[in-house]
């Protein structure tokens, strides 16, 4: 019989589990994507599930099936058929090297001219033929990845909503936290999840229905396809849709139309950043607002260890870091007035946790200086 208070025994068992963990890790790493993806599905469906096993009394098996089918109709398959259109085009396209370096060493010249300052020369130029090449591999190997964690996704959503109450249940015991910040941890993680799985979408179409109408108006070729590359640059952090409408100014001033190039910068400036900041206002009433620095970094970090996926865990990490270091302030620190939490949108009434007098009466004063 096991001696439940042997302390070696436990920590041999846990030095078991975190080198198996490593292991697992470094050998199912190209598939941490499709993990990450299917527990972001999961947060997001995880309500239907319960819904329609519950209170519709269906079966589980039927009711994981519906869900899969559902988040491979809505989720996967345009996600996946986004990536080949894009891989596919760009494949097609034909650009005539010489003829562009030429254009903009033209371009160069003129403002060297009036400057008097060399800026760059013709053999400097020499690097923007291999950046179609590499670019191209880049987005093949990337659409093969996709599809591949596509159908891992598949998978462990399917076994994360049939044992959805074990799953939580099992994740929750092992956490050594209180069960205050469990069940905070818990709505964390799941408005976290929802602002950038939801708002970051909804901001793509948003500055994309913005952008098409720019690119129709200045005769840009093509200008479905750069309005489809113009949402999905809205995930990249700092820079965002600049990548794409930027060089297209710059192609058209380029051509020798510097009036319209211009005003097409001034377009993309004012309309298309613009509607960025607006939009973002508006989805802060509905979604959780991360700090704008969580969000960055977070992203920053995320794309480079998983990929797509990372512009969800990567924000969720760091908010993870910031957000224990916040509850560890607030339990073991005398007199911090951290607050266990990160993001600044908190749905209080529907939380499950318990508030001390002293922070509910704290709280009100701060919302009555508020409202003077």
């Amino acid at each position: 019989m096991i001696d439940k208070n042997n302390k070696q025994h436990k920590y041999i068992l846990i030095g078991l589990l975190v080198l198996l963990g490593l292991i697992f890790f470094k050998e199912a790493r190209p598939f941490l994507s499709g993990l990450f993806g299917a527990s972001t599905l999961f947060v997001m469906m995880r309500n239907q599930m319960a819904y329609l096993t519950e209170k519709k009394n269906w079966n589980r098996h039927l009711s994981a099936t519906i869900i899969l089918i559902e988040s491979l109709m809505f989720f996967l398959i345009p996600l996946t058929a986004f990536a080949l259109l894009v891989v596919d085009t760009l494949s097609g396209i034909e650009f005539d090297i010489q003829s562009l370096l030429l254009q903009l060493e033209d371009f160069i010249n003129v403002i060297e001219e009036r400057i008097g300052y060399d800026l760059i020369t013709f053999d400097n130029l020499a690097f923007i033929p291999k950046i179609g090449g590499s670019t191209l591999q880049f987005l093949a190997a990337s659409t093969y990845s996709l599809i591949l964690n596509s159908i891992v996704i598949l998978f462990i959503l399917y076994y994360m909503l049939y044992n959805y109450r074990e799953f939580e249940s099992g994740f929750k015991e092992v956490l050594p936290f209180r069960e205050e910040n469990k069940d905070i941890l818990a709505n964390e993680t799941k408005e976290i999840i929802r602002a950038n799985a939801i708002g970051i979408p909804l901001l793509g179409i948003i500055q994309g229905i913005f952008a098409l109408g720019g690119y129709i108006v200045f005769g840009i070729q093509q200008p479905i396809l750069f309005a489809v590359l113009t949402a999905f640059s809205t995930i990249l952090p700092v820079v965002g849709t600049m990548v794409v409408w930027v060089p297209l100014g710059i192609g058209i001033i380029i051509s020798g139309d510097i009036l319209a190039g211009l005003l097409f910068l001034l377009y993309g400036l004012v309309v298309i950043g613009g509607v960025d900041n607006v939009a973002r206002l508006l989805l802060q009433k509905q979604l959780a607002d991360i700090h704008p620095l969580i969000t960055i970094f977070g992203v920053i970090i995320g794309l480079q260890m998983f990929g797509f996926w990372g512009v969800i865990f990567g924000p969720l990490l760091l908010s993870y870091l910031v957000l224990l270091f916040n509850m560890y302030r607030h339990d073991y620190i005398p007199g911090s007035k951290a607050k266990p939490r990160v993001t600044t949108k908190l749905k209080s009434r529907s939380l499950p946790i318990h508030i001390s007098d002293s922070e509910t009466k704290e709280e009100k004063k701060e919302e009555e200086e508020k409202g003077r």
